[in-house]
């Protein structure tokens, strides 16, 4: 009998604001440690939160970007635990009355779309970091992250397979980037998963449930989970039983291990802050914050596809980050339309070199109305698709705009009727076998020919103009 993994995903968000959730305190990443955290992030006595408009604002961005239903009364809660890090004794969040409930993510699975609903999306503060590796028998602590505004974004048990998670964190990922409310850096923490995992017989009630914390990669995460799931159902099929508790990724090893045994809600002890109003949200304000949300990753999508006659494919991975969809959008306004060819352009040769780079497309090296030049060459039939891409790498390493290299390095294509005809005359005197071969019915021997009207013409000649001149002089 086969098993059937069940994920969930928990998601923690760092929310773009430029200060703390409840204090003034910067959330710049970097500083020294402990250079930014304030009175209230240190919870001295006597001194009380404030809640930051702009955390809210962008949970609420966030809702209305999934529609999930905005809450207009929410309540935050002090989540109680003891850990270093943590200087309050508790964690502010919310528990019963979270700002957001309900919504859905789209992914696509091998060309598959499918939603993962989620539960909810609830405000918090971050607590601090412990360092171990720095300190010889000691552990180091630096409140700095204390207080930063993050937004959980929890989901329903509805993923079944590692890469089903993987593609639902890149879209989440991909979304509060788009909207402005996270910079997604997971290099900084700023986005971290939870993974819930359990596996079951189809069919049957969900198993016992281990949660994996931490994982800041889309690789651990997929990694974690596959580890995991094989983990339970080994373990299982030995007769033993899985235990609820939360663990780790030693990505070292290339597997889990235990940190403690899984607190239920109940084991935090949540009650609401008493220093801390309800959270009131008025159709005003959300209407207000609706006004700043840009076009929406399926909606752009959409519109790629009926208006530029782009595949569905195309327009998915153009809308993969605002970023790339912006650019492309440049490229085919500078180029004054075209957008089959701009698109060509923008996933071939610009997403290699952004790869290679490692940069997204508002850092590329070479701007939109620079590729659109390129591509307009192209099309006019200035260039070849071939010494265009020569072209192109010349851009990228800072040679100049399109015209200028071209001309420099000789590339212009020969479109001359009676050059390209006086080529194709010599071409068939030198390749009478060739000649020979095409009027036997052999095909390969027409672009041979081909070929040797390019290389007579040093690669210049318009290949539709040489096939085209070719085929009439052989008949």
């Amino acid at each position: 009998m086969t098993w059937e993994i069940v994920i969930g995903l928990e998601t923690h968000a760092q929310l773009s604001t430029a200060s703390k959730i409840f204090s003034g305190a910067s959330t710049a990443f970097g500083a020294a440690p402990n250079t930014q955290a304030s009175a209230v992030d240190l919870a001295l006595p006597g001194v009380l939160p404030v809640l930051n408009r702009g955390a809210v604002e962008r949970a609420i961005r966030f809702g209305l970007a999934v529609g999930g239903a905005i809450a207009p009364r929410s309540v935050f809660a002090r989540k109680n635990y003891f850990y270093p890090d943590l200087p309050k004794g508790y964690q502010i969040s919310q528990y019963e009355a979270p700002v957001v409930t309900g919504g859905e993510v789209a992914i696509v699975v091998d060309g598959e779309e499918r939603r993962v609903r989620l539960t909810r999306a609830h405000l918090e503060e971050d607590a601090g970091k412990s360092l171990h590796e720095d300190f010889h028998g000691m552990s180091g602590i630096d409140l700095n992250r204390a207080g930063t505004p993050l937004l959980e974004i929890v989901t329903e048990p509805d993923m079944r397979s590692a890469r089903e998670a993987v593609a639902y964190a890149k879209a989440l990922h991909s979304l509060v980037r788009w909207i402005g409310i996270c910079d997604g850096n997971m290099q900084e923490g700023s986005f971290r998963c939870d993974a819930n995992v359990s596996v079951r017989r189809p069919g049957a009630p969900l198993g016992t449930r281990c949660e994996i914390k931490n994982l800041n990669s889309f690789r651990f995460l997929e990694k974690a989970i596959e580890f995991e799931a094989r983990r339970q159902v080994e373990l299982i099929e030995d007769g033993g039983t899985v235990r609820q508790e939360t663990r780790l990724w030693d990505a070292q090893k290339g597997e889990t291990r235990p940190m403690r045994s899984k607190e239920d809600a109940h084991d935090y002890r949540y009650f609401p802050d008493p220093d801390l109003l309800p959270l009131a949200i008025t159709p005003a304000s959300m209407e207000a914050v609706r006004a700043t949300l840009p076009e929406l990753p399926a909606a752009m999508r959409a519109r790629f596809v009926e208006a530029y006659g782009l595949p569905p494919a195309d327009a998915t991975t153009l809308t993969a980050s605002r970023a790339l969809a912006d650019f492309y959008e440049a490229v085919v306004r500078h180029a004054g339309g075209e957008p089959r060819a701009c698109a060509n352009w923008v996933l071939g040769e610009l997403s290699a070199l952004l790869n290679r780079l490692e940069v997204e497309a508002d850092a590329s090296p070479v701007g939109p109305a620079a590729l659109a030049g390129l591509v307009r060459r192209v099309l006019d039939g200035t260039v070849s698709g071939k010494a265009a891409k020569d072209v192109f790498a010349a851009m990228a390493a800072g040679e100049g705009e399109a015209d200028a290299i071209i001309e420099a390095k000789g590339l212009r294509q020969v479109s001359d009727a009676g050059a390209i005809e006086a080529l194709v005359g010599q071409v068939l005197a030198a390749n009478a076998k060739l000649v020979e071969d095409y009027r036997a019915g052999k095909e390969k021997a027409f672009n041979a020919l081909v070929g040797q009207v390019m290389k007579a013409s040093q690669g210049k000649a318009n290949p539709a103009q040489a096939s085209a001149i070719l085929k009439a002089k052989l008949g």
